[in-house]
């Protein structure tokens, strides 16, 4: 039993965990961890019960989209934690700032017992910020450590391994003092100066916005300087709607779209002066390496982390706070008439011709009666495939984190689980999940706890029985078809099945039907929309 100046040593993670404003873990719990999950209820972060640890990652992420706190996975020892690597490498590469607590065994049990026994850290290692193994010590500074590196530069996951005896360890229940939170800075002196001058002389200025400036709440800041400047907008999928889409500057998105390129790529080029405003370019295709040269062209790299990516390089690079940095840049700086050519303009009917919403049929027509017939403040998640590509250049976003999904990894089955995440911390909004039928596949299993939640999001299947990406790019290797296509399954049912609702259409008024029914439902919907193979061709 503990005394009231002790608590356990998984108590001390856990209130660390709950000041910092997190109010759910997600997870599959084994014997290892039942410390840790009693820890986290006791502190009044409820602990979720999913199906698969690599599903609970990304419910977890979606949670930190809609509170801002860190997400929280937990994983048993071995397989579980190995089930949810995927979901931490995801966290990585998209600048997730997840906590990532597996139990293990204690270390001297592991010098002579082998049964599930492994070299958890050696795993997490390559995919993490860090990571750590709690010891009683050191368990209130690591829960701090953990939080603040998850958190600081370009967030990310922080894995903890918490040893069985470990968790139930007597600790001192007050923590050492609290560190300073380090303070964001903007560009001075000549830098500052060079970046004022540049923008003065600038006639055809324009704005790349990444993850970055998402994840540092830039989204007021970037519109205001936008506005001001006359500076037109392009953004990477995950920073959609951080300058709301439906603003005159607004480009929409860039990353994987070829079709979508041959028209962003040579506006870019027009331009006398590039500013990448947290623009991080893991999200793009190689089609956007080096597509400027910044010894002919001024380029300002505005990042919270140096560039060690080689796909660009800058003329001025500042590592800084994008809104801070912007805001001083734009405080000397007289705006000009831009682009007077009508340019902008050019360009957004060009995209606009490029992407037509007025099919009879087929995944452009799904993706606009979902976008007409949901609110505008729908937060809509997507998978993996052709769907998302098209869904990236289409989906109206007039809000940051509108549109989530897995960009930098590009991993297949997180649409459903981000979307289910969502429900669970904003219920008061309308979620609509996009899939394509394999991805659903995937994380099917899922749908029994959007069930055991009371969980309402819809559930969007593009149904075609085949991996349509990679079946378009075989055909365009001249490839004879292999792997790719699978059974027609009968996704309505499985809704059912699981305990929500479930249609299958395929037109757009069945669509709006199915649509209207599942915004006033008290249970998820699953509909199936049937389309034939080969509906992507020509359109992403």
């Amino acid at each position: 039993m503990s005394s009231p100046s002790t608590i356990r040593a998984a108590d001390a993670l856990a209130r660390r965990l709950f000041d910092e404003g997190c109010r759910y873990a997600f997870g599959m719990p084994g014997g290892e961890v039942l410390t840790l999950v009693d820890a986290l209820e006791t502190a009044g972060i409820k602990f979720i019960l999913c199906k698969h640890e690599n599903a609970a990652g990304f419910m977890a992420e979606a949670a930190w989209h809609m509170t801002g706190a860190p997400g929280i996975l937990v994983a048993t020892l071995g397989p579980g934690a190995l089930n949810g690597v995927n979901s931490v490498a995801n966290a990585m590469q998209d600048r997730v700032p997840l906590i990532v607590l597996a139990g293990c065994v204690d270390a001297d049990e592991a010098a002579r017992y082998t049964h599930q026994v492994l070299d958890q850290q050696a795993v997490f290692r390559p995919i993490t910020k860090a990571s750590f193994a709690l010891t009683p010590g050191a368990a209130h500074v690591i829960a701090d450590k953990a939080i603040a590196i998850a958190r600081e530069g370009r967030p990310g996951p922080v894995h903890i391994d918490v040893p069985i005896s470990v968790a139930d360890a007597p600790v001192a229940a007050t923590p050492p003092a609290p560190r300073a939170v380090p303070v964001w800075t903007a560009p001075a002196g000549d830098a500052l100066l060079t970046a004022r001058a540049w923008l003065g002389d600038s006639s055809r200025p324009v704005m790349i916005v990444g993850v970055d400036a998402m994840n540092e709440g830039a989204s007021a800041v970037v519109t205001d300087f936008a506005q001001k400047l006359g500076i037109p907008v392009i953004t990477t999928y995950k920073a959609k709607g951080i300058l709301p889409e439906n603003h005159s500057l607004s480009l929409g998105g860039a990353g994987l779209s070829p079709l979508a390129d041959t028209h962003l790529l040579p506006f870019v080029a027009r331009a006398d002066l590039i500013l990448c405003v947290g623009y991080d370019p893991i999200e793009m295709r190689p089609g956007w390496r080096d597509i400027w040269d910044p010894r002919a062209t001024r380029v300002i790299d505005i990042t919270a982390a140096p560039n060690h990516h080689y796909m660009h390089q800058a003329t001025l690079s500042v590592i800084a706070d994008c809104a801070a940095s912007l805001e001083a840049i734009a405080g000397g700086v007289t705006p000009r008439n831009t682009w007077p050519d009508g340019d902008i303009a050019a360009l957004k009917q060009a995209l606009a011709d490029a992407f037509p919403d007025d099919d009879a049929w087929g995944p452009a027509a799904i993706i606009d009666t979902c976008r007409h017939m949901l609110p505008e403040d729908t937060v809509a998640t997507a998978d993996s495939g052709a769907h998302r590509i098209l869904l990236s250049q289409m989906w109206r976003c007039e809000e940051p984190r509108g549109l989530l999904q897995s960009s930098g990894l590009c991993t297949m089955g997180c649409a459903m689980p981000l979307a289910m995440g969502v429900k669970l911390t904003a219920p008061e909004r309308t979620v609509v999940s996009f899939c394509g039928d394999a991805g659903f596949l995937m994380v099917a299993g899922e749908l029994a706890t959007a069930a055991e939640l009371g969980l309402a999001p819809i559930f969007i299947v593009f149904v075609d029985a085949s991996l349509a990406l990679i079946e378009l790019k075989q055909r365009g290797r001249q490839m004879r078809n292999a792997g790719v296509d699978f059974g027609h399954h009968d996704y309505a049912a499985i809704g059912r099945a699981m305990g929500g609702n479930g249609v299958t259409v395929r037109d757009r008024v069945a669509l709006k039907e199915a649509l209207q029914a599942a915004k006033t439902s008290q249970d998820f919907t699953v509909i199936a929309c049937e389309i034939e193979k080969g509906s992507y061709d020509g359109r992403i």
